[in-house]
Formats: C-alpha cells, sequence, structure tokens
C-alpha cells in the first residue's frame, strides 16, 4: 500500500467535500437538542427535562436562543468531520478489509476492523474540534442576551486564561471522542450491512438515513457518560488543560449517583437520529455528487 494510494489528492478532496456537505445538515437539524442537552446537564435542577427546558428557554430568550453556539459549531463540525471521515476513508484504504470484495458491497465486512478504526478517527477528531467545543459549551450556559453570543464568549475566554482557554478538558475531549466514534463508524457499517442483508430492497439512500441515524444514537448511548463530565469542565472557567475531567467525574458520581452521568441523554438521542442521519446522508449523496460531476475517475 503506497503512500499515494493512500493519500491521493482526489480521494482526499472527496473526503472533505463530502464530510463538509453532511456537516451542514447535520449541524443545523441538531442544534436545537443539542442546546437542551448541554443546559440539562449543567443545570439539572433548573432544566429538568426536554419539554420543560425548551418551554423555559424560548419564553424567557426567545426560539434563536436554541441555536445558540450554531455559528461554532457548524464550523467545528465541517473541522471535525473533515477528520473524521478523512482519517476514516484514509484507514480504509491503507488497511483494506481482506474479507469484503470492493466491487461487492453486499460482502459481510470485518466487524471489528471498523470499531477499532473508529477509535483512532475519534482521538485524531477530538484534537480538531475541542476549541470550537469549549466556546459552544459557554456559550450555550449563558443565560439572557447580555454577552451571550460566541465572539464575546472567544474573547471573554482569551482575557482569563489565554490561548490554553482554548484547550481546556483535552483529556475529558479526547474519552468523549474515542468511545463516540468506535462506536459511530463501527456501528454504521453493521447496519448497513444488516439492511442490505436482511432488507434487500431497501433504497440505498434509505439505508444510509436509518443506518446513520441509529448508528448516531447507539454511539451517544455508549458515549454519554464521558459526555456529561466532559460539558461540565468545558463549560466552567476554571478548568485545567488536562486534569479537570475525573475529578469532575467524582464528583458527578458522588453527588448524583450513576444517573448523573446520563443527564440530557433524551435529547441527546432524540438529537442522534435526525442529525446524524442527515449527515451521513449527505456524505453518502456528497460522494456521488463529487464522483459524477466535480472530480471523475
Amino acid at each position: 500500500m503506497t503512500e499515494n494510494s493512500v493519500l491521493n489528492p482526489r480521494d482526499v478532496s472527496r473526503d472533505i467535500f463530502s464530510a463538509s456537505i453532511g456537516s451542514v445538515f447535520c449541524c443545523y437539524t441538531g442544534q436545537p437538542l443539542d442546546t437542551l442537552k448541554v443546559r440539562m446537564q449543567t443545570n439539572p435542577m433548573v432544566y429538568t427535562g426536554v419539554l420543560q427546558a425548551t418551554k423555559k428557554t424560548v419564553a424567557e430568550e426567545g426560539i434563536a436562543a436554541l441555536w445558540k453556539g450554531a455559528v461554532p459549531t457548524a464550523m467545528g463540525m465541517a473541522a471535525e468531520n473533515a477528520m473524521a471521515f478523512g482519517v476514516n476513508e484514509a484507514l480504509k484504504r491503507a488497511f483494506p478489509d481482506p474479507s469484503k470484495d470492493s466491487s461487492n458491497i453486499n460482502a459481510r465486512p470485518d466487524l471489528i476492523r471498523p470499531f477499532l478504526m473508529g477509535t483512532i478517527t475519534g482521538c485524531c477528531s477530538a484534537l480538531v474540534l475541542l476549541p470550537s467545543e469549549v466556546v459552544k459549551a459557554k456559550t450555550q450556559v449563558v443565560v439572557g442576551n447580555n454577552g451571550a453570543s460566541s465572539s464575546d464568549v472567544y474573547k471573554r475566554m482569551l482575557r482569563k486564561q489565554g490561548v490554553k482557554s482554548l484547550f481546556c478538558g483535552l483529556d475529558s475531549q479526547l474519552m468523549r471522542d474515542g468511545s463516540f466514534y468506535a462506536v459511530f463508524f463501527g456501528g454504521y457499517e453493521l447496519f448497513c450491512y444488516s439492511f442490505r442483508t436482511y432488507v434487500p430492497s431497501m433504497p440505498e439512500e434509505l439505508n444510509y438515513f436509518l443506518s446513520g441515524g441509529f448508528a448516531g444514537m447507539l454511539g451517544w448511548a455508549v458515549a454519554m457518560p464521558f459526555d456529561v463530565p466532559k460539558t461540565n469542565v468545558q463549560s466552567r472557567w476554571d478548568t485545567k488543560v488536562v486534569g479537570s475531567y475525573f475529578p469532575e467525574m467524582a464528583r458527578i458520581a458522588k453527588e448524583r449517583g450513576v444517573i448523573g452521568f446520563y443527564s440530557g441523554l433524551g435529547p441527546t438521542l432524540i438529537r442522534a437520529f435526525p442529525a446524524n442521519a442527515a449527515l451521513f446522508l449527505g456524505v453518502e449523496m456528497g460522494k456521488k455528487f463529487f464522483d459524477n460531476l466535480l472530480w471523475k475517475e
């Protein structure tokens, strides 16, 4: 396997383009429920449920508040998914599945390989996503409209902690993203294969949509215990780059018990299906658009 075949310009461009298309749909589909999730995780006594949090947020701040942090999220998501799908596709090209014939999409895949590659992908993506995640978390917990924009939060971060404020909670990001992407990419391959095998009449577009949605839900169900302490440490203003995560896990376990690690699970799973279904559908359609119209082989 040569470097040229793994990182050739056409394949890399295709990965970035398709991931960017999927990111736009994913972000604006799922942002409102992500905002509710963050508020329920950081202030569980104030925001007690999905409907209550929605009513309270809209009543006090307007419906636009549900899209707080959307701009850094969209920017970070485009970078994250370009990295995630780019790394994952490069790994597939570098270490092709010997049990899968590329000419037969219905062939049974190696079900361990995509989970391992997903873990590696998650660690790489965490490094790209971290700054936008920190800004987003701090923006989403600001109540009211005074100083609530992403740029206001960003400036305040730099004044308080300097550039290192953009990398606070690095260990928490690695823990969350490593576990999530393992199940995310592994689950997607598993669901796609299952639908092709047991529902052969299903259109490919519907397969992409359903497999992406279910993979997103499964990924978040597994990653949620890592996400709650991550959100808490990144939304605070005294977090270290490394070292605040595990003490926060211990605090949550002591104060709220195991159930505390699943705060916001409802809106997360509700958001996960449409957002990730749109993501994977956008990615797969982006690949076809790229192949047919932008850069033919």
